[in-house]
């Protein structure tokens, strides 16, 4: 599902920056290649439970690329230590771990191995643009091994 292109910003920021040993990424909202938004609306109201997973899991890509897009060539993401995802849900919406549990399994198949991030999952009345999920992620970099591409 990922969109295997650096993420565009669509305001006055960067998309993600190095700080350190972090890399820390902007909020991403699940969009098409092109920029356009995938979804819009909130969970609980026309969003329904399985697509706010994949919504979230395509946001999480998203993100991973923003994160790797900050990186030298000669680095490479080492874990996702921190993930935030936030859901525009009706008042009356629960299951924001389900929905964030979705966020968590594309670290978990990208980055094979690597320990799961902590994580909040925060319910929210809106999102930009309308969009019901927005992923926010911290990671680690390290040194790329020699002889080996970039992730």
């Amino acid at each position: 599902m990922s969109i295997e292109s650096t993420p565009t910003p669509a305001g006055s920021y960067r998309v993600a920056r190095v700080v350190g040993d972090l890399v820390l990424t902007a909020g991403m909202t699940p969009r098409a290649a092109d920029g356009a938004l995938v979804a819009a609306g909130r969970l609980g109201e026309g969003i329904t439970d399985a697509d706010g997973g994949r919504l979230a899991a395509l946001a999480t890509e998203r993100a991973l690329d923003a994160a790797r897009s900050a990186l030298s060539a000669d680095r490479v993401l080492d874990e996702v230590v921190s993930l935030t995802v936030f859901v525009a849900a009706a008042p009356d919406y629960t299951a924001h771990s389900r929905i964030a549990d979705a966020a968590s399994a594309v670290v978990s198949e990208r980055m094979p191995g690597t320990t799961l991030p902590v994580r909040a999952a925060v319910g929210v009345a809106s999102l930009p643009g309308g969009a019901p999920v927005e992923v926010q992620l911290t990671a680690t970099h390290r040194q790329a091994p020699a002889g080996a591409s970039a992730q």
